[in-house]
């Protein structure tokens, strides 16, 4: 799943703002019945992949998870920019992932995304994503399967350039 802030604004530029979408969306994800496996939150769009909760076989209860955390924190970031009303969010956009190749080269495509932006030179270095998680859970094994897959034939629309520092 992939979500963008509208014209591709740096409305969650900084720690800060990075570490209250990063809360706010494993928290959610978590009320709301999802198991995410791998997330990276950026200052104007984040990916994850994640299961859907056991009793929604057709994960609807996604759009709804979304909307939440999306009103929550367009209306935090309008309220720290005193720009109420100010349209945060854009889309989203998400992909059932259905082959097992393609679920484990997505996961290593979240999780190296700071990577692949430029932010940092290894993916663990990067606070608002889940490699340092993943390696901290994972076993050995796991860790070399899933950072051995190649991700540069995963389809995902990944034009973004995001900002850390400032604001």
């Amino acid at each position: 799943m992939t979500a963008a802030t509208y014209l591709k604004a740096h409305h969650f530029r900084g720690a800060k703002r990075l570490s209250v979408l990063s809360r706010g969306l494993l928290r959610l994800a978590s009320e709301w019945g999802w198991q995410i496996e791998a997330w990276a939150v950026f200052s104007n769009h984040y990916h994850f992949v994640a299961h859907s909760p056991p009793e929604s076989t057709a994960a609807s209860s996604l759009t709804e998870m979304l909307v939440e955390l999306h009103a929550k924190t367009a209306v935090w970031a309008n309220k720290l920019d005193c720009t109420a009303g100010r349209r945060v969010w854009f889309n989203y956009r998400e992909t059932r992932l259905s082959f097992e190749r393609s679920y484990l080269a997505r996961l290593n495509y979240v999780h190296q995304n700071p990577v692949k932006h430029g932010l940092v030179l290894v993916a663990d270095q990067y606070p608002w994503c889940s490699a340092t998680w993943f390696e901290r859970t994972a076993t050995p094994a796991q860790i070399r399967t899933i950072y051995g897959f190649k991700t540069d034939r995963v389809n995902v629309d990944d034009d973004f350039v995001p900002e850390v520092e400032g604001g």
